[in-house]
């Protein structure tokens, strides 16, 4: 069985002990195996801080399943991470993005089942001149071919109770309705429906589309996106097949009623979205990127610098990544 890819993230932040803390309760907890992509000195550093007997193996990723029972297997980058916790310095962004960029390449020449990755602080790699807008399109971005658009990606935060995705991110929201079109909303609608079917199992995912106005516009009312983008964009989609049904008012979609009668909500800005599932499951949810040739997960949390090296970060979120991807990674398996 392929191993996941776990990466580091930003070695000033929890990643690193929580890497180690899973591997420690991986028997109680049911973690999947994994091999480690980073430093391996960080990590036998930041062991000995927190005190947790942990033996690192450094190997190669097809060693990962015969070790992580006795020792956690770590993939030595070569690029070292000397940063205390809480405090990047400047190896911090060079070390993030060398284990990403290893993770990949085990996922593009498919000798890792999935990519789980831990947070990045995108201030520290932009300081660093990272010319990307964030984690998700540096992902896109290797992920090219050669010569090659990248492909787009996705947001899909995902629980056992809700699964959400954003068709606007990390916008302004005075910018949303600049941004909304017909043709996002329906590039996104494809894509979270064929990944749905490829590794989540669900054949005919049913996709709940969100308005972006109070009472989904009131009939134009309270603004025409409704009329003038959104319905178009869910006519086009029921037209293909998929099933998509609004606009919905948000603010009478995510009781456990209504989630009943759909498998993922599709909302036009980020909180509108965002909002509830964190509600539901804050330290469960777990960040999906769809529309990618590889599966990635991460959890969905920040590098919380301020917890780092306390031994007190609470590892349920990259949990759910691992075991999500786990799930992901064996369904796509047997569906194609």
């Amino acid at each position: 069985m392929r191993p996941l890819a776990l990466t580091l993230g930003e070695p000033a932040g929890i990643g690193p002990e929580l890497t180690l803390m899973l591997w420690v309760k991986r028997g109680s907890m049911g973690v999947p195996p994994f091999i480690a992509v980073g430093d391996p000195a960080l990590l036998s550093a930041r062991a000995r801080l927190l005190k947790l007997d942990v033996p690192i193996a450094e190997c190669q990723i097809a060693e990962t399943s015969k070790l992580f029972s006795t020792a956690l297997p770590v993939l030595n980058t070569g690029v070292p991470a000397t940063a205390k916790p809480g405090e990047p310095d400047g190896t911090s962004a060079k070390s993030a993005a060398a284990a990403i960029e290893r993770a990949v390449g085990f996922a593009v020449a498919d000798e890792a089942a999935a990519i789980v990755t831990n947070p990045i602080a995108k201030s520290v790699m932009y300081a660093d001149g990272f010319k990307f807008p964030g984690h998700t399109e540096y992902l896109a971005h290797l992920a090219a071919k050669p010569g090659g658009e990248p492909p787009r990606p996705v947001m899909l935060i995902w629980c056992e109770e809700l699964s959400v995705v954003p068709v606007t991110i990390h916008v302004p929201l005075k910018d949303v309705p600049k941004q909304l079109s017909s043709k996002l909303i329906v590039e996104t609608g494809r894509i979270v429906a064929r990944d749905f079917a490829l590794r989540l199992g669900i054949r005919n995912p049913r996709l709940a589309v969100c308005g972006l106005n109070p009472h989904a516009g009131e009939g134009g009312n309270i603004g025409r996106e409704e009329i003038e983008v959104i319905v178009p964009a869910i006519q086009q989609l029921s037209a293909e097949g998929i099933s998509a049904s609004g606009p919905h008012s948000a603010d009478t979609l995510f009781h456990p009623e209504a989630r009943s009668r759909y498998d993922v909500a599709l909302g036009m800005y980020h909180d509108q979205v965002l909002t509830p599932i964190k509600t539901i499951a804050f330290e469960r949810a777990v960040n999906v990127t769809l529309g990618l040739p590889f599966i990635r997960t991460s959890p969905d949390h920040g590098t919380a610098f301020d917890l780092a090296g306390t031994g007190q970060a609470n590892p349920a979120s990259l949990l759910a990544a691992l075991q999500i991807a786990r799930r992901l990674a064996d369904t796509e398996k047997t569906s194609r």
